[in-house]
C-alpha cells in the first residue's frame, strides 16, 4: 500500500492508498476540504472535530441522496445497496438514520464540555 500526503483545510495528513487509488483518493480529499472550508468560512463553528463532522454528515447525506436517486430512476449501478433508500449491504454505507444516531451519542458528550 501507497502513502500520500495529503492537507484538509491547512492541515496534512498521511494516508494509506491502493495502488491505482491516486487520483481517486485526491478526489475525495477535494470534496472533503472543499465541505470542511465552507463550514469553516461561514464563521459559525470554529472546532476543527464539529467542522469535520458536519462535513462528514454533509458528504453522507449527499451520497445517500444520490444513491437514492439512481436507485429510484433505474441508473444504480453500484452493489452496495439494496433498496430504493439506499440502505447499505453489507456495512459499506450506513443509512442516514444510522448515522445521525452515532452523531448524536458522540455530541452528547462534547454538549457537557461546554
Amino acid at each position: 500500500m501507497k502513502q500520500m500526503e495529503v492537507t484538509i483545510m491547512g492541515q496534512s495528513y498521511l494516508l494509506g492508498c491502493p495502488e491505482g487509488g491516486e487520483a481517486a483518493l485526491q478526489k475525495a480529499v477535494g470534496r472533503v476540504d472543499k465541505e470542511m472550508c465552507a463550514i469553516r468560512d461561514a464563521g459559525r463553528i470554529k472546532a476543527r472535530e464539529r467542522i469535520a463532522v458536519l462535513a462528514a454528515l454533509n458528504l453522507a447525506y449527499s451520497l445517500t441522496e444520490s444513491t437514492a436517486n439512481a436507485v429510484a430512476t433505474g441508473d444504480a449501478t453500484d452493489a452496495t445497496t439494496d433498496d430504493a433508500r439506499g440502505v447499505a449491504v453489507d456495512g459499506a454505507i450506513p443509512d442516514l438514520e444510522t448515522l445521525m444516531k452515532r452523531l448524536d451519542e458522540a455530541l452528547v458528550q462534547d454538549g457537557q464540555l461546554l
